[in-house]
């Protein structure tokens, strides 16, 4: 990754596509988006959690499919292109390999790896110019940890991706920020897919690492590794 600067995204009416955002981190970033006047088009599973999300407009739509990240993208776009688009969708899975399921699996990179990629294609051709593309891959993407294999590898999976599609979106003036913040109470780890989370130290604060994330995205910053945020 090249770590120098782009040129700078005003958060100010930005139109913005937050998705996860019915997730801790989502919740956060989308409160802070709101506050500095941007536009904020939030999607979630969960229309519960959605509703405690500070957007403009909501809408609760599962991405796991090409068709429905295409619908996500087109409904953020409809009046105007999309400047931001943050993908904080994700989920996650504990316990030995030889103890998770296959549904799990598929699940893992389904949702963590598969989603990410549909909606940077379905993204990409509805951004503006000079805009900007947030994955969250974690700091699971840098080292991989016993118990958490299958996430950790779903996760290096997208940072893979990120490294060469960021290549591809240069070509059309777009930015791709990958964001590895350490563990943050989002809430995740309470959720697990399958398995149960370790005893872990105090993650970092969620409104701390938007703060973090929104902070590269103003000034152009084109990678973001775990070091970034302590």
């Amino acid at each position: 990754y090249c770590r120098c600067m782009a040129p700078s995204l005003e958060l100010s009416d930005a139109n913005v596509l937050v998705c996860g955002a019915s997730g801790g981190l989502g919740r956060a970033l989308c409160q802070r988006l709101r506050s500095a006047g941007a536009t904020v088009s939030a999607i979630g599973r969960n229309a519960d959690r959605l509703q405690q999300a500070d957007a403009s407009r909501s809408l609760s739509l599962d991405l796991r499919s090409p068709e429905a990240c295409a619908d996500a993208v087109a409904w953020a776009s409809q009046d105007r292109p999309i400047d931001l688009v943050i993908n904080a969708v994700g989920v996650v899975a504990f316990g030995p390999v030889t103890e998770l399921s296959t549904d799990a699996m598929e699940e893992l990179f389904l949702t963590n790896t598969f989603v990410p990629i549909m909606l940077s294609r379905a993204a990409l051709p509805r951004m503006a110019e000079g805009g900007t593309i947030v994955q969250l891959s974690g700091t699971i993407a840098e080292q991989n940890l016993p118990g958490m294999a299958a996430y950790g590898a779903s996760k290096a999976a997208l940072r893979s991706f990120n490294e060469a599609f960021a290549r591809e979106a240069r070509r059309r003036k777009v930015l791709v920020l990958d964001a590895r913040p350490p563990h943050t109470e989002t809430g995740l780890a309470d959720r697990p897919i399958e398995g149960s989370a370790p005893k872990m130290p105090t993650g970092l604060d969620p409104d701390a690492v938007a703060d973090r994330i929104l902070d590269a995205v103003s000034s152009g910053e084109r990678d973001l590794p775990a070091a970034s945020f302590t």
